[in-house]
């Protein structure tokens, strides 16, 4: 048999290495085509093996003789395709199926693939788009929530915690607080698992739940938790209870500032439980509220979140009472946190 193409020992090798060692499954399979070629097996018998077709290995072969290695293993895609992957990358990041008319939210590669054969006369298949998105460095992955409504009065609510926090007396203590809700039906997240079986985490059934009240001091980051009871909601009473745990946490302080969001529960003007316990304490426990829609600027849920990845995903546990000691023993372990406190950094004017 005459051998397709010839190699020079340090292109021998160079293909060696892609066929043992490239991330890309093309690469390899290119790098494997071109090493049969040389030892001259036949192209029945290649195809037949690397389950290709006669056309890949003409493709390649062209290629190497007309550009060697480089050209072979470009970086991109060909330059006839490129502008479809652009133009492809920029509905998926820009447009939604919608302005297309797909009755459907978010991009599948099949939609794409239909949306260039529809209007552009270019047919490529679903898995041709998932490697051009691949190759734009594109990634299937969640989003972040965020919300879209904002507080008008953001700016001036941020100003006015930035100068208490940067004022703070040292007989005086600031605590950000917000309420979790811990639940018996796991939260679930990613895991190690057997390549190809996907392993199972078994859920109570009947879900209960057991909101927690939580702050964590601006100086310290330790974290002081009051446990609702068995049916209580995001109540008057729960915050009122932390309250107390707090005037006790922080029994060598003069006064404890307390910033919250704006429910109703945490308000004197939306609760008369609130309002008689902020009269009662007056001299020292003063509640100041964030920003509307602004969970960010509030510490604490990156303690909940971590809560959250550590202990409620996955978990194995047969009773809430058995979740709510894994939830407190692991806060008793890590005694303080660390605080993003770039929010409240000052603004230069």
């Amino acid at each position: 048999m005459a051998v397709s193409i010839s190699l020079r020992p340090d292109e021998r090798n160079a293909l060696l290495r892609h066929y043992r060692h490239a991330a890309r499954p093309d690469w390899r399979l290119r790098a494997h085509v071109l090493l049969l070629l040389a030892d001259g097996v036949a192209w029945a018998t290649i195809a037949a093996l690397l389950y290709t077709s006669s056309s890949t290995i003409a493709r390649w072969q062209a290629c190497f003789r007309q550009g060697g290695l480089g050209a072979v293993f470009e970086a991109g895609p060909p330059r006839r395709c490129s502008t479809w992957v652009a133009l492809v990358v920029g509905w998926v990041l820009e447009l939604a199926p919608a302005d297309f008319g797909f009755a459907r939210s978010r991009w599948s590669c099949e939609a794409a693939a239909i949306v260039l054969a529809e209007d552009h006369q270019v047919r490529v298949s679903p898995e041709t788009v998932r490697r051009w998105l691949r190759r734009a460095g594109l990634a299937w992955r969640r989003p972040r929530p965020v919300l879209r409504p904002k507080d008008p009065d953001r700016q001036a609510k941020l100003d006015a915690l930035r100068r208490l926090l940067q004022t703070l007396p040292a007989d005086e203590a600031a605590v950000f607080s917000d309420e979790v809700e811990v639940n018996s039906n796991p939260k679930i997240g990613c895991m190690w698992m057997r390549r190809g079986q996907q392993a199972v985490v078994q859920t109570p059934g009947t879900n209960e739940k057991r909101l927690l009240c939580g702050s964590i001091s601006w100086r310290s980051g330790r974290v002081i938790l009051t446990e609702g009871r068995p049916r209580q909601g995001r109540d008057a009473a729960l915050f009122c209870a932390h309250l107390d745990d707090l005037r006790r946490a922080f029994r060598h302080y003069r006064v404890i500032h307390v910033i919250c969001d704006n429910v109703k529960t945490h308000t004197a003007g939306g609760s008369l439980l609130v309002r008689a316990y902020l009269k009662r304490w007056a001299e020292r426990v003063k509640v100041h509220h964030l920003p509307k829609y602004a969970p960010e600027c509030n510490p604490i849920e990156r303690v909940w979140w971590r809560l959250h990845e550590a202990v409620t995903r996955n978990h194995r546990c047969q009773s809430m009472e058995e979740l709510l000691e894994l939830t407190f023993a692991w806060l008793r372990e890590r005694k303080s946190f660390s605080i993003d406190r770039r929010v409240y950094q000052p603004i230069a004017r």
